[in-house]
């Protein structure tokens, strides 16, 4: 189990030592093999601006869940570092729990699971529910890498401000990632 206090550091760091770290909920999951890091200084972040009740969860203790919705359908999960500042979980490779992320995906390939965040949500099963929620307790599961694994850099996805900034981490050579990394 990986403690909070390896939360309590910048995002980009905390990122980068994201992949290959294996995430549970609930016994359902895999490996990390895709993460933004986002901090408040960022004008692509959700604490930009400060605090807000959408946002709270960004300004509490390291360690635990930010989850939001975007465009009003998706669900997107995200673990707190440094106050104001986050790391979104894009993509894992499914390894755990295989028969429940299919049923909740409509039983698409494995390759299409966990491949963008919202995809990632809905087959763990992550809702609102999550949010504020501590990461070193049920029904949340992190375990360290058992190996080091080479990783890339890039822009990250689907924001308009901020898009040069080379936060994205991605595990080199992944096919479950949610896009190649350019």
């Amino acid at each position: 189990m990986i403690p909070p206090t390896f939360f309590a550091r910048p995002a980009t760091e905390v990122a980068r030592d994201l992949i290959g770290t294996t995430l549970l909920v609930d016994g359902v999951g895999g490996p990390l093999v895709e993460v933004e890091a986002y901090d408040q200084s960022d004008p692509a972040s959700h604490s930009f601006n400060g605090p807000t009740p959408r946002n709270a969860a960004m300004f509490g203790p390291p360690g635990h869940a930010y989850v939001y919705k975007i465009y009003g359908i998706h669900w997107c999960l995200n673990f707190v570092c440094q106050p104001g500042s986050a790391v979104l979980i894009r993509a894992l490779e499914p390894q755990h729990g295989l028969f429940q992320m299919q049923e909740r995906r409509g039983g698409l390939a494995d390759r299409q699971l966990c491949s963008g965040p919202g995809k990632l949500c809905q087959a763990l099963g992550i809702t609102i529910a999550h949010n504020a929620l501590p990461l070193d307790a049920a029904p949340f599961n992190l375990l360290p890498a058992d190996v080091s694994h080479d990783i890339a850099t890039g822009p990250r996805i689907g924001i308009t401000k901020g898009v040069e900034t080379p936060w994205r981490f991605v595990r080199r050579g992944s096919p479950f990632l949610s896009k190649p990394l350019k």
